[in-house]
């Protein structure tokens, strides 16, 4: 029996699914596509908190840029040749009324050294900005 497969269809049987980083498997809350499900599970705990009070503001992928003291960190590469800004997307951010602060959550299965770095970096860019770790 001769089976005729299209290169697409050959490809596609031969290739083993991509595995994520971390393990983590992505999931659609609410009509958007999280990167894990623990951060999924978050996102819904946060909405209730903005519905009973307790935060405002919720945001998803704040972007927060760095700077040096001579400015802002740029990044040179091919493409841009004066550089880009670098930044930092956590994943939420909200205002905690309770503590009068704006908190930025980056859910995490690994805490990294690149992670550590950076988060130390964007504290002492922005001194009135907590980030916690999920």
């Amino acid at each position: 029996m001769t089976v005729n497969l299209t290169r697409q269809e050959a490809r596609a049987l031969l290739t083993k699914p991509k595995r994520a980083k971390y393990g983590n498997r992505k999931v659609m809350i609410d009509g958007i596509l999280f990167d894990s499900v623990k951060e999924g599970k978050r996102w819904q705990e946060l909405r209730l908190l903005e519905k009973a009070g307790e935060i405002s503001h919720l945001e998803r992928q704040p972007k927060f840029y760095l700077y040096g003291k001579d400015g802002p960190v740029l990044i040179r590469s091919k493409g841009y040749p004066n550089g880009r800004r670098a930044a930092w997307f956590g994943d939420f951010a909200y205002f905690c009324s309770r503590r009068n602060k704006r908190i930025c959550e980056d859910v995490k299965v690994l805490r990294t050294p690149i992670f550590i770095l950076k988060k130390a970096v964007v504290e002492a860019c922005y001194p009135g900005l907590e980030i916690v770790e999920i």
